[in-house]
């Protein structure tokens, strides 16, 4: 029966690349999440508290131009954040409309443990790869997220939040 679905047109390949690409995607997303919730953070969180890292005193403005997400969602995400702790908005001196954010000092705490989780669920998701065949992987993915114009670190999912989706 999975030969005839595959040889029906237009229906759905389980055997087709691109279908291997998300049902891995969609898996290692949810995974991250899940693990993520040790630290009672979401997925959008560890994409803001990582990009914040790497930018200091960028705006929120572009910020939500980085992610391509709507304004009134990433506020609403920057405010969990800044409850919790872990980034402070500051009046940007060039532009006293607009803030600057920063990392706290429990912001890069939990990057870092964020950063961990990282790594393990990387080494998770790719154990079936030896070390030379996931560096090919690598390579490979990254050849098609360039040829589609992915933003390089941004994952497509912001684009969506507040535009009817869930909140996860």
């Amino acid at each position: 029966m999975a030969k005839n679905q595959q040889s029906h047109p237009g229906s759905a390949r389980p055997g087709s690349t691109a279908f291997l690409l998300a049902q891995v995607g969609a898996h290692a997303a949810s995974r991250f999440g899940a693990r993520l919730g040790k630290l009672h953070l979401e997925r959008p969180h560890a994409g803001i508290l990582r990009i914040i890292g790497i930018s200091p005193g960028l705006t929120q403005q572009a910020l939500g131009q980085q992610l391509g997400i709507l304004p009134s969602r990433l506020v609403a995400l920057l405010d969990e954040l800044q409850e919790k702790g872990y980034v402070e908005r500051r009046s940007d001196p060039g532009d006293r409309r607009s803030y600057a954010l920063h990392l706290t000092d429990g912001g890069r705490r939990v990057l870092e443990q964020i950063g961990q989780i990282a790594r393990d669920h990387d080494d998770e998701i790719c154990a079936a790869l030896n070390p030379s065949e996931r560096q090919q992987l690598h390579t490979l993915l990254r050849r098609i997220t360039e040829q589609q114009a992915l933003t390089p670190g941004v994952h497509p999912g912001y684009r969506s939040l507040g535009r009817g989706a869930r909140k996860r």
